[in-house]
């Protein structure tokens, strides 16, 4: 039997929708609580820089997908445990951490599970997965405190990405099913780059398409190959965890929080240090 490989789409998604600029406005200088809003000179809608207190400046924000504005990684992960289950196997945790934030290279639970019973699974069984998968997914809301962070970056004008390791057709399908496509100025996914996280190409690409200075962003993950990407690309990183990552070490972040709902995105910047490299 012809092995099938896992999907990493989902066909009740809308792919047909372009990333769109959204509504423009220009950004004033603004004393807002310790930050400095000021003018720059990029044009109408991304005009603004925070100048933090230590001095450093920030024009723009880039976010992970899954598991940080969607928990996709729990229903995957979920989908995988009940297969492995249902054959009387033990999904390794430790193996599956390896590929949260990047891809299946080191590890692919199909290929795993079917080494373990020595034949191939059935088509039947990965499509009742993705089945269960999706529908799981569907299920959930954009995790707290994405929006408000969206909306207050978009409102001092900071330009705002996504970085994933996933596929483009994965990421902006969800986005665009959730209504927020639109709010981000730049994707970049594993179709866009050689190497994806734990390497810093997808960030580095990020920033290209912003025409940022890694040290002029943050970055925002939920995994340790998401925060090593992020800094060995040069940029400050926050880790907000989920519950699959929640279990896993962080501390090259240059700032843990529990979720975004913690703080305010003033609160996020003066929290953050100077970036520093990961090798």
């Amino acid at each position: 039997m012809q092995r099938v490989e896992e999907a990493e789409k989902d066909h009740e998604h809308d792919r047909d929708r372009d990333e769109g600029e959204a509504g423009q406005h220009r950004a004033h200088p603004t004393d807002r609580g310790g930050l400095l809003w000021i003018a720059g000179g990029l044009g109408v809608r991304h005009a603004a820089t925070a100048i933090l207190s230590c001095g450093n400046v920030i024009r723009a924000i880039v976010f992970d997908f899954d598991g940080l504005i969607l928990d996709t990684e729990e229903p995957v992960y979920r989908s995988w445990l009940e297969v492995y289950e249902a054959h009387g196997e033990e999904l390794p945790f430790e193996r599956w951490v390896q590929i949260v934030g990047s891809t299946t290279t080191g590890f692919h639970p199909q290929y795993h599970l079917e080494e373990r019973l020595g034949r191939p699974l059935p088509k039947e069984v990965l499509d009742r997965r993705i089945g269960r998968r999706t529908e799981m997914i569907l299920a959930q809301q954009l995790l707290p405190g994405v929006i408000p962070h969206l909306d207050a970056a978009r409102g001092l004008g900071l330009k705002l990405g996504v970085a994933s390791s996933s596929t483009a057709e994965w990421v902006r399908g969800h986005l665009a099913r959730l209504g927020i496509l639109e709010r981000f100025d730049c994707m970049r996914c594993r179709d866009d780059v050689a190497h994806v996280k734990p390497e810093p190409d997808l960030y580095v690409a990020v920033l290209d398409c912003l025409g940022v200075p890694p040290t002029e962003a943050i970055a925002i993950e939920d995994s340790p190959n998401g925060v090593t990407a992020a800094k060995r690309a040069g940029m400050r990183c926050v880790a907000i965890p989920n519950s699959i990552t929640a279990r896993l070490d962080l501390s090259h972040a240059d700032l843990i929080l529990a979720s975004l709902a913690e703080v305010t995105l003033q609160q996020l910047l003066d929290r953050v240090d100077p970036p520093t490299e990961t090798s």
